[in-house]
């Protein structure tokens, strides 16, 4: 797999039936190594190891109905109170981030309310902080550590 724009994390790796699987400790299970996949993976250790988010409030690849229509969002890191802190567009290296890729965010942030966004296709990382009042988001040059006092 292409290396990536985040540091170097120790991953498990299967090869059943020569596909490669990867081990996903949030979900506890391998899965099958896609470039969004590894990139995926190595967001979620980011946000472990460099940003101290706990195991317990990250969530990946889970659904969510938008308009009548089925999605799944990629990493959604919860406030301990339940309401959203974080969430994250994983796309596969090869793909360009563009305004599609921000409005696809922005249309699943309307049900979710996280307070950050991030967008990151393992190469390029984006950060954004919503201003709800205002209804838009400011960019910044890097989302903020986890704080246990939220």
């Amino acid at each position: 797999m292409q290396e990536l724009n985040f540091p170097k994390f120790s991953f498990r790796f299967k090869n059943n039936e020569n596909k490669i699987s990867i081990f996903d400790s949030i979900r506890k299970k391998f899965v099958i190594l896609q470039p969004e996949e590894w990139v995926r993976q190595h967001c979620v250790q980011f946000l472990i190891e460099e940003k101290g988010f706990p195991k317990s409030l990250i969530n990946v690849e889970k659904e969510l109905t938008i308009n009548n229509l089925k999605k799944r969002y990629d990493i959604v890191i919860y406030n301990p109170d339940g309401s959203i802190h974080l969430m994250v567009e994983c796309k596969a290296p090869k793909t360009t981030i563009n305004q599609n890729t921000f409005d696809q965010i922005a249309r699943y942030n309307l049900k979710l309310n996280a307070t950050y966004l991030m967008v990151t296709n393992g190469l390029n990382h984006y950060y954004c902080q919503m201003d709800f009042e205002n209804e838009c988001y400011q960019f910044l040059k890097d989302i903020p550590n986890y704080n246990i006092k939220q």
